[in-house]
């Protein structure tokens, strides 16, 4: 299972923020495979299931044993409107939340169905901000009787937040997390406890939203929202502070995670091929160590 280096992931080509084709997804994902990137995370709620059948459709022509692929549990879809998604270009379903022992098993059964492979590689409780109980007693052992019978390879948490990774890790027996937003050159909160923790305890973190929306990637989007005035304010601090080394922030924004030890792979979400190949190019670049330690 391979998940070292860069990943993609697949919310853009759900329809996150505007609408992508199926012949731009498709080939974005042919591009990623092209240039190396072998880790590839999806997730039901991402489009109403239009990432995982989009995804699904290119590596069904790859070598299955070179790839590692993540999904997630604790939504499910039924019959909607699509309007009402905000995913633009989705199907007419809407995404509940159900954290139950069932659930997470139908879950990846449909995303299996969705995805069209025998298997996924890495499967994770998604979001259970307001449900922790639940997905602990119901998602997770679900996950965990999965990957006691080999079904899944590793299991683990999605968030945004890192207060109830922190619990996951300590009354848990997760493999990996994924941290999204959490430990960015804008936000670092994810060091101050969680990695740590993920460190000493031999879980891997997965780094996503390493572009905190696209605030660092010359955007005004934080978290999935217009950036307060404050945020603006930092990351062009942080733009000046990258040329006077020479190097575009969203070069360092896109290598700053990788730096810690806990951290095993960085994911980006693109919507084109273009966008593939300029996220491996500056995840590629050579930066100073002086950056580095202005950046702090």
């Amino acid at each position: 299972m391979t998940l070292g280096g860069l990943g993609l992931g697949t919310a853009p080509l759900g329809g996150l923020y505007d609408a992508v084709d199926d012949e731009t997804a498709q080939v974005t994902v042919e591009r990623a495979c092209s240039l190396g990137l072998r880790l590839f995370d999806t997730a039901p709620y991402y489009g109403s299931g239009l990432a995982e059948r989009r995804l699904g459709a290119v590596l069904r022509k790859h070598p299955r044993d070179e790839l590692t692929v993540s999904t997630k549990v604790g939504r499910l879809l039924e019959p909607g409107d699509s309007r009402n998604s905000g995913w633009h270009g989705a199907p007419a379903l809407d995404a509940y939340f159900d954290f139950s022992y069932d659930a997470a098993l139908r879950s990846l059964d449909e995303s299996l169905e969705r995805l069209g492979l025998d298997r996924v590689d890495i499967a994770l409780v998604h979001d259970p901000d307001d449900h922790y109980e639940e997905a602990l007693a119901g998602a997770f052992r679900a996950l965990a009787r999965l990957r006691e019978e080999g079904v899944v390879r590793a299991i683990g948490v999605g968030m945004n937040q890192t207060e109830m990774l922190c619990r996951f890790a300590r009354e848990a027996d997760p493999d990996c997390f994924l941290v999204a937003g959490r430990y960015t050159l804008l936000d670092r909160s994810a060091a101050e406890e969680l990695l740590p923790l993920c460190e000493e305890r031999g879980i891997a973190v997965i780094a996503g939203g390493v572009f905190n929306s696209g605030v660092l990637a010359d955007g005004e989007t934080y978290d999935y929202a217009p950036a307060p005035a404050a945020v603006l304010e930092r990351a062009s601090e942080l733009r000046a502070v990258c040329a006077r080394h020479g190097v575009p922030l969203a070069a360092a924004a896109i290598q700053f995670p990788s730096r810690h030890p806990a951290v095993t792979a960085v994911l980006a979400g693109c919507r084109s091929p273009a966008e593939v190949e300029e996220d491996v190019r500056l995840f590629e670049l050579d930066l100073p160590d002086d950056l580095w330690q202005e950046l702090g």
